[in-house]
């Protein structure tokens, strides 16, 4: 069986379509486990209402009083009662195939730990702006795509916190998710699922790519802000100087070496928007490395709080 995990604060206006995605799908022996984070909205009334309309679903409803992602993930954790426990963004949907793609694989290759389909944007009465490029696309959307062929994630790459699925025991072998990271929140605070998949790496865990597992994240108008641009892209910085100095200092030090490099492709990249003319692409690329900076230096959390 398929344990869904949604953890949700504050998302009223998306969680019941989110949930009817799921209910209408192609595959039946699963639970959903939602987790609601303190939310203060119509959250609690729209999943009353989608208990109402799909009552053959396995609903299961959580309040996790500790504010923060990290702690309403592990509530899922803890009480999903499933093999397999498949991430899900609380502002978002699934394509009619989702948890089949996930319970075929998962059945059909004993040697994967977690999987991970497509991130794909979809712009909630709002349009894509000019200065957004391929780069700050995935930053702002978590846009995730890499082709039609399942595959191994490459390198350094990991399935989007909003589209993973891992099987149960890999919780009982790395730990739970790491409360220090994570959003809590309004708080951009992250980092969570790639300290969860550096932790499977070092232990030798493999995770794939599934094309036909896709998420469509809503984007609203607000996460197209400067505002929001700079408080996500100071807790980027921040987030990874808090989760690499957890490690060791060695692993900071390691992580500012890469910020080098980092800056040193960016330009490259700011040179080649300049001289095609798409100078707010190029700006825009820059801002957000120098945020980033400037939280992996200084833990500036300032704007995330």
């Amino acid at each position: 069986m398929l344990s869904v995990i949604i953890c949700t604060y504050n998302r009223g206006r998306y969680i019941y379509n989110v949930l009817q995605s799921i209910a209408i799908g192609s595959w039946q022996d699963y639970e959903i486990v939602l987790v609601n984070n303190n939310s203060t909205d119509n959250t609690d009334s729209e999943c009353r209402r989608f208990c109402s309309d799909y009552p053959d679903v396995r609903f299961n409803y959580y309040h996790e009083p500790n504010q923060g992602l990290s702690y309403a993930r592990n509530c899922g954790i803890n009480n999903a009662k499933g093999d397999v426990l498949v991430y899900v963004d609380d502002d978002a949907l699934v394509n009619p195939e989702y948890l089949a793609t996930y319970a075929a694989f998962f059945a059909a290759h004993p040697e994967a730990q977690a999987a991970g389909g497509p991130i794909l944007p979809q712009y909630d009465g709002c349009e894509e702006p000019d200065w957004m490029s391929h780069y700050t696309r995935q930053l702002i959307t978590g846009r995730l795509y890499l082709g039609e062929h399942e595959r191994e994630f490459p390198r350094d790459a990991y399935p989007g916190g909003g589209n993973a699925a891992y099987r149960s025991e890999v919780f009982q072998r790395v730990g739970l998710f790491n409360v220090e990271l994570g959003r809590k929140g309004n708080s951009l605070i992250g980092a969570e699922e790639k300290d969860i998949f550096d932790k499977m790496t070092s232990l030798g865990m493999r995770f794939y790519y599934l094309p036909t597992a896709i998420l469509y994240h809503l984007i609203p108008p607000h996460k197209l802000t400067q505002d929001y641009f700079d408080r996500l892209t100071l807790g980027i910085g921040a987030s990874e100087r808090r989760r690499t100095l957890q490690v060791s200092r060695s692993k900071y030090l390691s992580r500012i070496a890469k910020e080098g490099v980092k800056w040193a492709a960016t330009l490259l990249l700011w040179t080649g928007f300049a001289l095609r003319g798409q100078m707010a692409k190029g700006q825009k690329l820059v801002a957000f490395r120098r945020n980033v900076t400037r939280g992996l230096l200084k833990g500036d959390t300032e704007k995330t709080q």
